[in-house]
Formats: C-alpha cells, sequence, structure tokens
C-alpha cells in the first residue's frame, strides 16, 4: 500500500476566534474513548509517542500493547490453524489506536495586511490500495503506530468504532500496523459487520452465498457447475517472506464456473457478461463479496 495521508479535515480550536469543530466522526471517537484527554486527565493535544507519552490511552490500565486476543487468532493464522474470521471476531472487543494527523489549513489575514499564525487542521489519515480504494489504518499497538509514523496523534478505540469511522470516510478496508511484521487487510464486508457488531463469514466460506450464485447460473444452460474458493489476494505476505493464508487485500473470491464442451468465445463472453450482470443486482451479492476473479473450467463429459 501507498502511505498518502488524506482524509476530511476539522479544525483545532484557536483560542483567538470561535473554536471550529473536529469531524463529527473523529469527535465521536474521542467522546466514546474517554473525551479530549485520557484517563489521566491529560489532553490528547500536542502527545507524542515516545518516552512516557507511550502510554497513550484513555482506557483504564491499558499499556499501550496489542490485544491479546487478536494476537491469539493473527498467530494462529500464520500457522495456518486459524483462519480469517477468527482474526476479524477478534477486533470485536479489540482496543486499537487511530492516527490522527495535523495538517496545515490555512493563513491568515492579520492587522496591516500582516499574515497571521497559519492554523493546523486535524485529519484522519487514509491510504490508497493498489486497486486505487481507500483503505484507512489502525494499529494494534503504540509502538506500531510510532513505528509508522512518529508525528501522528492516537486515538484510543474499541476496532468497531474505528470501522465507523472508515465507513463514515468512504474507506472500503482497514488495514491492521501497515508496515509491521504481519499486516492484515479487512475488506469491505468485515468492516461493515465490525461495524456494526456482527459476525461476518468470509464469502468463499459462505455456503448460502455459493448456492444464491448458482441459483443465478440456472439461467444459463451451458454452466453445468458453481463452485467458490478462496481467491488468490486472500494471502498475504509477512516482512520475513512467508506466505499467511489470510489478510491480503483481494481478489477475495474465485469463482469456478465450468462450462460445457464446443462453446465459442463469443458464447463464453455472453455468459460471463450475463452472470456479472445477474451478481451485481443480487443484493446478498453486493454484501458479502468484496472482490472476486472467475475462473472458467471445461466441463467434465
Amino acid at each position: 500500500m501507498e502511505h498518502q495521508p488524506a482524509g476530511r479535515n476539522g479544525a483545532a480550536g484557536d483560542p483567538a476566534e470561535p473554536a471550529r469543530q473536529l469531524p463529527g466522526h473523529i469527535a465521536a471517537a474521542l467522546a466514546g474513548a474517554g473525551g479530549a484527554s485520557d484517563s489521566a486527565g491529560q489532553p490528547w493535544a500536542g502527545r507524542s509517542l515516545s518516552g512516557d507519552d507511550a502510554k497513550v490511552h484513555s482506557f483504564e490500565d491499558d499499556d499501550g500493547t496489542a490485544d491479546a486476543g487478536y494476537l491469539t487468532a493473527l498467530t494462529a493464522l500464520a500457522s495456518g490453524e486459524g483462519g480469517e474470521a477468527a482474526v476479524v471476531a477478534s477486533l470485536a472487543t479489540a482496543r486499537v489506536f487511530v492516527p490522527i494527523l495535523a495538517q496545515l489549513a490555512e493563513e491568515g489575514e492579520g492587522a496591516g495586511g500582516l499574515h497571521a499564525d497559519k492554523q493546523a487542521d486535524m485529519a484522519l489519515v487514509t491510504l490508497k490500495a493498489p486497486d486505487g480504494r481507500t483503505a484507512m489504518p489502525v494499529f494494534t499497538s503504540a509502538g506500531s503506530l510510532e513505528a509508522w509514523h512518529p508525528e501522528a496523534r492516537p486515538v484510543a478505540v474499541y476496532a468497531a468504532r474505528a470501522a465507523l469511522s472508515a465507513v463514515a470516510e468512504g474507506a472500503e478496508l482497514l488495514v491492521l500496523d501497515p508496515g509491521s511484521e504481519l499486516t492484515f487487510v479487512v475488506r469491505r464486508p468485515a468492516v461493515w459487520a465490525l461495524a456494526q457488531q456482527r459476525p461476518w463469514t468470509p464469502s468463499y466460506d459462505d455456503p448460502e452465498l455459493a448456492r444464491s450464485l448458482g441459483a443465478a447460473a440456472s439461467d444459463f444452460p451451458a454452466v453445468r457447475r458453481v463452485e467458490i474458493r478462496p481467491g488468490g489476494g486472500v494471502a498475504s505476505l509477512a516482512a520475513d517472506g512467508r506466505h499467511v493464508p489470510g489478510g491480503g487485500a483481494g481478489p477475495e473470491l474465485r469463482v469456478l464456473l465450468y462450462l460445457e464442451d464446443g462453446l465459442d468465445a463469443a458464447g463464453v463472453q455472453s455468459i460471463v457478461a450475463g452472470l456479472n450482470d445477474a451478481w451485481a443486482r443480487n443484493e446478498m451479492f453486493a454484501e458479502r463479496v468484496d472482490s472476486i476473479e472467475v475462473k472458467l473450467q471445461r466441463a467434465a463429459p
């Protein structure tokens, strides 16, 4: 992922003027996390991520380390003993850090034509995924955020609230701990499920979805069978070169179409276009599938 800070701006208050407000979702995150100061009453403003400030949080007895349940689920995934669904499920109760950056907003006009002090806006950070989609980075520990961007101010929130912020920002992906030993990407359907605090099933493990896709194919007699598998983008790459069976950015779902023999190129193209159109109008498909790749297979005689 390419690190490109972006996002909507909201201003920090200027004591000489009426205070400008943070964006609603940032204000809500701060309020939900304990307000504009941490649990010791120390303000977030000007907070760094070094020394004593490493414990930047508003959760009682939070030492800034990663959630134990998340680490357990991620370790199980990396070893092949767990799956993506368990990692996302562990986030339901996990605290994460959302990075906020100060961005230069404008230079005011002072008396006599002199320029007043420049004002800084506070903005959520977003990333641009290789496919052009917007992603929001979140960090499971203060240390991982500091290593990624020492100047970012952390807001400690539950991961579900971070997912809500991502939806508000138009981000389709949550990227956990970018630049770390193992980065995990939460794709759009899982982000929505996390924001709504409901369970998530990966599309490639969803039997109801498989039946729905097969039903749509029944209108095309040349399609003998439909199967679903994990897509080529489900796996992720750890910093040490290991391939981890989950946490990738997509494509998430592989659909295998078994076609009767003897179809010409135009016939195949017509079937694929027709199915794509049918799936695009399928509410279940739209809600549960993040990204797709279609593979054509010849049906056994």
